[in-house]
């Protein structure tokens, strides 16, 4: 059994206690039933975008949040209201909005859509089909690397086919690597949230590579599976080496760090890497030591923290979704209330648009 992952599940403390070296959080915003929220984007000049999770079935798909919390649905209502279900949204720092929209219909094909949002006009459009992805698949998330004109998409598919995607926008080639790697598929533990199993279609969810990021470097990109007690991180010129073999590149991939069962992630400049922790209700982060701390813990504010994004005032904002009590991880019953958030905070250290 691995190290760190015995350590999980024999109850001891190997984690960090409460930290208080980050500013204390804050609500920026409050949203109800219309909007609730997946991931989010924050412009370098502070535009926020949002993807709606449509576990919870909403009208649009991407709304941008005004600065008075009302949602406008983005780019336009015709566009929010087509689109395939959406998670992964990032804006990088070429003000390019990049929605993933997940695999869906008879062609059963995704699409990676880049959004001029100060030209209002679409940018770029790259298709992800069999048979880079499966029938199963679920695109989830995504990291964009400007400096190696790359994207680096988390597909959570199944338990035995999760793997990432990796796109060069140079030629919109697109490739699947580590699909059913040990460090992409879940492990066989459960995910017990306020004293509950979260299920699937009656068994225990068992979730395969969702967070990922990128160093503001370019150097390293991190994942992992949601439903696993270590973060992952392999180099950009491997992920980016067409030569290398799917059994070399596994050989090219660090344990990084453990961590808690993980939603999303992100990392400031000095490598202190954020993470939501939603089996304690919490977010925390990895130092340089490779250790874990609590940041920030509360039932309800943090109730199933989400995804994070990298603002231009050196905060970080944080969706708040309570996904375990979404009709799909509950039995068919929504029982979140209808009260969702965006919480910000200030990071430990400076931060770059664009994560």
């Amino acid at each position: 059994m691995h190290l760190w992952k015995s350590f999980l599940l024999s109850g001891l403390l190997f984690f960090g206690s409460l930290n208080s070296s980050a500013e204390n959080y804050k609500i920026a915003y409050s949203l109800d039933k219309q909007n609730p929220p997946g991931n989010i984007a924050v412009s370098k000049h502070g535009r926020i975008f949002m993807s709606n999770h449509f576990f919870y079935d909403p009208q649009y798909r991407i709304v941008e949040i005004n600065q008075d919390g009302s949602a406008t649905p983005y780019p336009n209502i015709t566009l929010s209201q087509s689109l395939n279900p959406v998670l992964g949204v990032i804006v990088d720092s070429k003000n390019i909005l990049w929605m993933l929209e997940t695999a869906s219909g008879k062609d059963r094909a995704g699409r990676l859509i880049g959004w001029d949002i100060g030209k209002q006009a679409l940018y770029r459009m790259i298709y992800l089909s069999p048979p880079v992805i499966p029938e199963n698949s679920f695109l989830n998330d995504l990291a964009v690397d400007r400096k190696n004109q790359a994207i680096y998409i988390t597909d959570t598919a199944g338990e035995h086919n999760s793997a990432l995607i990796v796109v060069d926008l140079k030629t919109g080639e697109t490739r699947r690597v580590l699909h059913g790697s040990s460090f992409t598929v879940p492990e066989k533990i459960e995910m017990q949230i306020d004293g509950n199993t979260v299920t699937v279609n009656g068994k225990p969810a068992r979730i395969g590579v969702n967070p990922i990021t990128i160093d503001h470097q370019g150097k390293w990109v991190y994942f992992a599976p949601m439903t696993g007690t270590t973060l992952y991180r392999v180099k950009t010129k491997d992920l980016l080496n067409k030569s290398l073999s799917d059994t070399q590149l596994q050989k090219r991939i660090e344990a990084y760090a453990p961590k808690p069962i993980s939603d999303g992630i992100t990392i400031d400049n000095d490598n202190n890497i954020y993470i939501t922790d939603i089996t304690a209700n919490a977010v925390g982060y990895i130092d340089k030591k490779r250790k874990y701390h609590v940041l920030f813990q509360d039932d309800e504010k943090f109730s199933w923290a989400d995804g994070f994004s990298t603002g231009p005032d050196n905060e970080i904002f944080l969706t708040v979704n309570k996904l375990h009590k979404s009709p799909p991880l509950n039995n068919g019953q929504n029982d979140s209330g209808g009260k969702y958030y965006i919480l910000k905070f200030k990071p430990l250290g400076k931060t770059t648009i664009g994560r």
